[in-house]
């Protein structure tokens, strides 16, 4: 199944993009890990970020080894996991959000081993029926795709593939070959939360993606500031910022490790810097 012949997608991220391309701007995703630090504390965030204008929303999937993440996102999947959290509970924190929202796209993000616990079939059903819009599965190669990506989109759930600076042209037909939603473009090499690229290197690298794919292209790894994240939002179609929410959720937590009161709040209200710096709204220092 490609591209060509699966046909477009009609579904909330693409309604989305297509709002965001009419609305002449990039958009905002915002990355926190499901069930951190706790289901409650999670769900409120959650609950709260469209309206401190997060366009697109990005859900950890917590696991004991998220190898492509950096101190913070790991230490959140940790803190979430030691709270109970589960597939199940991310699954379940999607559906109590599309009680009230039905609108924002959700994308669940992680690591295929709780995927492949969970089964395969059971886990896609359930992500249709709760409202998951797409997966962003980080070690799973094109080359896996029958494993998840494929029955993923024969059930209606958009299967979102990273590029990244060493993604040359000659292996990018095969990145982008099942991908549908958008493209998460992984500006720097590394983990998580480490360093970000400078504009021009964004544009160049989203110009590059560009001729390649009909696709929208979210670029992530490294934003922490509004001014950063309005820089990537003007060259690409959005600007993905998961770290900084993460360690806003970290500084608001008491030496136990539980929520502040007024944590949810506080994130949100960082959020919402960086959906102003995103639509140009005030001018924003770095």
């Amino acid at each position: 199944m490609s591209a060509a012949t699966r046909g477009p997608d009609s579904g909330r991220i693409a309604k989305r993009f297509a709002a965001l391309k009419a609305a002449g701007r990039g958009g905002l995703v915002t990355f926190v890990t499901g069930g951190d630090p706790d289901a409650e504390t999670s769900l409120a965030i959650l609950r709260g970020l469209p309206g401190a204008g997060a366009d697109l929303i990005e859900i950890g999937m917590p696991f004991s080894d998220p190898m492509a993440d950096g101190p913070a996102i790991q230490a959140s999947s940790l803190r979430a996991l030691k709270a109970g959290a589960t597939l199940a509970g991310t699954l379940a924190l999607v559906e109590a959000f599309r009680a009230a929202d039905r609108d924002t796209p959700i994308v669940l993000m992680g690591y295929y081993n709780p995927i492949y616990s969970f089964g395969v079939d059971r886990f896609l059903g359930e992500a249709k029926r709760v409202g998951v819009d797409g997966l962003i599965i980080v070690d799973l190669p094109p080359e896996e795709d029958g494993e998840l990506c494929i029955p993923a989109l024969a059930a209606g759930v958009n299967f979102v593939r990273l590029a990244t600076p060493t993604t040359d042209d000659k292996r990018l037909p095969a990145v982008l070959g099942n991908s549908s939603g958008f493209v998460y473009y992984v500006s720097i090499m590394g983990i998580t939360g480490t360093r970000s690229a400078g504009a021009a290197e964004v544009r160049k690298a989203v110009e590059r993606l560009k001729r390649h794919t009909a696709l929208p292209v979210a670029v992530g790894f490294g934003i922490r500031t509004p001014t950063q994240a309005a820089e990537v939002a003007a060259v690409a179609d959005a600007a993905v910022v998961g770290t900084a929410i993460v360690e806003q959720i970290a500084g608001n937590l008491d030496e136990k490790g539980r929520a502040r009161p007024g944590l949810a709040e506080r994130v949100l209200a960082f959020v919402a810097t960086l959906a102003d710096g995103v639509r140009g709204k005030e001018t924003v220092a770095s």
